[in-house]
């Protein structure tokens, strides 16, 4: 301990680590978690695990703050319990409307219990825990508790320093690294602190070896440290812990002693009375089965993964999967920004209601948005990009979040169109190939992506008329057609080896890999190579023996009608092969051979391992099946039978029979992330469609160009469309031929082996480019293809530059 003043050891050693700005606020991680707490005023979420708090993060560098908080029990004399392991626990919420835990934590022969409740300070960054001890009298004077709490600060565990200081005549301890601080104090004082290192000098060793507190350090400095403090329990069995993060010394330990200067009561209070006034959709418990506990949880936890700092920010998860595992070389995880994860959730709150918060998630997303129109794969919530794929859903879902705010009347004063238009022109630039599919393996085409892409181009097409840009509307209505007529030459296998019975069904995805796009005998048998494979294993694949539910989107967002022949044969398939029977009902998986999941023996994936069934596609089933006209009651029950003690929804569950030794259970999460937000936006879009008897997320504008009579007697067929980066060999003697560049250009085309020629110039296509149509049959007046077929080749007038080449493009019988 320091005997300088505290003033004093500040200035010397803590102001350093201060930094200017804002001060922060905070979101947190979940892995195998059961309760959640939040502060409705913005500025904390985090979680409990088992009786430990887990790790808290920084909103703007996305980093953990604290890991693994526990308290530790013992005698002094015959036994010591690790509250973690040894402590058996219930958990309850501490009221309906409110993200806020209680733990009843029993010593297995039942001596004493540990009971806590979790929340946040409604103003401050500060976890509190309202911890009451009872018992058996002639135990509970001789019992000793101790707060163990091991900092992960500026995202891990190396390199973290800890101090204990005296405030006021009371201990308190401090942690820092780089810019951040932490510090964590009881309202009854510690009456002895310790910092040490983790596996040495660390409180847990202190304890586990003898029952006593041997050690009070009062440092520990830049390693892998964990701090402990016994509570003062003299005359006490009820108490307050805090733990405050801010962004320098001061901050922390200024808002964590505030934080203990008022009563708890009034802090649950407030608490409770905030999350009261983010107002649950209770006309969605309607269709739920279970009374509405599913979907006021669900409603609180996309809530809570908005970050407080950046507005409008949604998180996939505040979870890293198998986190357990993870080193400080891993800051990813799924607290990152994904477009896609972030309109799953944006439209879940439109379905409950909430506009002006989808709202804010598209304001953030325009920020966001590249200077080419596109999305990074993945971000941190400040807007750097972390992966660095390209997938092209993730652009066409903010296009449709944007058309659905704008149909809802929920736009404001923000004038969205140039957004709009810029994300539809990075489309028409790299689709119909995606780099990445929702999966985020493989790249080809892939049914899932496309129809997105189509729906995202039509929705666009639908803004642009209405701001009467007629020209780009007809445009981008054109290129969707384009995709959506040839949807089936590119992700339909003719000759399927899944299901004996059906020869012709969707894929996965299929490569661009040999010769033409279009439909072919050998159609499906581009190899894929699948990640994730268990050592030793077979990787690679014909893209017709790799099946997922992703096609099921075409029929969600109006593509395709429910009961066309072609969806209704690849359900057959996908039921044949990844579908699940679980106590709770049926599940599925991503996809056949997937590895990422649960290791067979129950151990986490690292690298490797076996695929588990996703509870959202429970979800995603069952809009088919209402799509369809079919009662989805049951499913609705499945979904919310696979949902934690706590109705948090997780990424996966355990699909075989109970392991004991790993605590796995049937049906129930597995190590994966916990919650997944996609699933409980996924799950409130359903109970919104079955309220309303239509899928939410069906676009009319979409359903009735591609799936009503009078809607497909308008798309336009003989258009063929060539770009550099997918160049086409054939096409039909009466289609139009539409090139594609990012530049102004010129295109010199023959149709006699350049005995004559012709030139046509190209025109503004908006933040598509540029685009040139060339109708040669029409041009040339004939009515069967020219022996020489068409020649062409590009010359760019502003930089007097040419090709190279000439193309040959060979002119089919229509």
């Amino acid at each position: 301990m320091t005997d300088q003043p505290l003033y004093r050891w500040l200035e010397q050693e803590g102001e350093a680590f201060g930094a200017p700005g804002l001060e922060p606020r905070w979101t947190s991680s979940v892995k195998d978690a059961v309760g959640t707490a939040y502060s409705a005023s913005s500025r904390i979420w985090f979680t409990a695990s088992h009786g430990i708090l887990n790790e808290i993060y920084h909103p703007t560098i996305d980093r953990p703050q604290v890991r693994d908080m526990e308290f530790i029990v013992t005698d002094g004399e015959t036994f010591v319990h690790e509250e973690k392991r040894d402590l058996q626990s219930d958990f309850s919420y501490i009221h309906p409307e409110a993200l806020g835990a209680r733990y009843v934590n029993r010593d297995p022969e039942g001596r004493y219990e540990l009971t806590k409740e979790i929340i946040c300070d409604p103003h401050h960054s500060v976890v509190l825990q309202r911890v009451t001890l009872s018992g058996h009298e002639d135990l509970l004077p001789r019992l000793k508790v101790y707060a163990l709490l091991a900092p992960h600060l500026d995202g891990g565990g190396a390199s973290n320093t800890a101090r204990a200081v005296d405030i006021a005549g009371r201990k308190v301890l401090l942690a820092w690294k780089d810019s951040w601080s932490l510090a964590m104090a009881a309202s009854c004082g510690f009456s002895r602190v310790s910092c040490g290192f983790v596996g040495t000098s660390d409180g847990w060793q202190d304890l586990m070896g003898d029952f006593q507190m041997d050690w009070e350090f009062g440092s520990a400095t830049n390693g892998n440290i964990a701090m402990l403090g016994e509570i003062d329990l003299d005359g006490h069995r009820e108490f307050t812990l805090a733990i405050g993060v801010g962004n320098s010394l001061h901050t922390a330990l200024q808002k964590t002693v505030g934080a203990l200067a008022m009563p708890y009561e009034r802090n649950r209070d407030r608490f409770i009375e905030q999350w009261q006034r983010a107002a649950n959709p209770e006309w969605l418990a309607a269709k739920s089965g279970d009374g509405g506990r599913l979907m006021r949880t669900s409603h609180n936890i996309l809530l809570a993964h908005e970050d407080k700092t950046y507005s409008g920010a949604f998180v996939a998860s505040a979870s890293i999967p198998w986190g357990q595992i993870k080193g400080d070389d891993d800051l990813g995880g799924y607290h990152l920004v994904w477009t896609r994860d972030m309109v799953q959730t944006a439209s879940a709150l439109l379905a409950s209601g909430r506009a002006e918060t989808a709202r804010r998630a598209l304001v953030y997303l325009a920020c966001t948005q590249q200077p080419n129109g596109g999305f990074a794969q993945n971000f941190w919530i400040d807007g750097r990009p972390y992966w660095t794929g390209q997938q092209l859903d993730e652009v066409a879902f903010p296009i449709i979040l944007a058309w659905r705010l704008w149909k809802a009347d929920g736009l404001g004063e923000m004038e969205i169109f140039p957004f709009v238009e810029r994300a539809a022109g990075f489309l028409v630039r790299h689709a119909p190939i995606t780099h990445q599919e929702r999966w985020e393996e493989n790249s080809g085409y892939s049914p899932s992506t496309l129809a997105a892409v189509v729906s995202g181009l039509i929705c666009a097409a639908d803004m642009a008329r209405a701001h009467e840009s007629f020209e780009t509307a007809a445009f981008l209505e054109e290129f969707a057609d384009w995709i959506e007529h040839h949807l089936e030459d590119w992700t339909v296998t003719n000759n399927g080896v899944l299901d004996p019975n059906i020869k012709r069904h969707y894929m996965r995805i299929r490569p661009p890999e040999t010769g033409e796009a279009y439909a072919c005998e050998e159609c499906g048998k581009e190899h894929i190579r699948i990640a994730n494979r268990p050592p030793g294993t077979r990787y690679e694949f014909e893209a017709r023996e790799v099946i997922d539910g992703g096609f099921l989107e075409l029929v969600r967002y109006g593509v395709r009608r429910a009961d066309d022949p072609l969806i209704v044969d690849t359900l057959k398939v996908v039921d044949r092969v990844i579908k699940r029977g679980l106590p709770q009902g049926p599940g599925w998986l991503r996809y056949n051979w997937d590895g990422y999941g649960q290791r067979p023996d129950g151990g986490p994936f690292n690298g490797w391992g076996q695929g588990r069934v996703w509870p959202l596609l429970t979800g995603e089933r069952a809009h088919y099946e209402l799509a369809a006209g079919n009662d989805i009651s049951p499913l609705i029950r499945t979904y919310e039978a696979f949902a934690s003690c706590g109705q948090l929804l997780p990424e996966q569950v355990w699909d075989e029979p109970a392991r004991p030794d790993t605590s796995l259970q049937i049906g129930k999460p597995a190590g994966s992330a916990v919650p997944l937000v996609w699933a409980h936006a996924e799950y409130l879009k359903l109970l919104r469609s079955a309220v309303d008897g239509k899928v939410f997320d069906r676009i009319d504008a979409v359903y009735n160009r591609y799936c009503e009579p009078d809607g497909r007697s308008k798309c336009r067929r003989n258009l063929e469309i060539y770009s550099r980066h997918r160049p086409i060999q054939r096409m039909k003697a009466g289609n139009t031929l539409r090139i594609l560049d990012d530049t102004w250009f010129h295109v010199l085309w023959s149709l006699d082996g350049w005995k004559t020629k012709q030139v046509t110039q190209s025109h503004n296509a908006g933040s598509a480019g540029y685009s040139a149509d060339i109708a040669p049959a029409v041009v040339d007046g004939r009515t069967s293809p020219p022996a020489g077929g068409l020649s062409w080749t590009l010359h760019w007038p502003e930089q007097d530059r040419w090709l190279g080449h000439n193309v040959e493009i060979a002119l089919e019988p229509a």
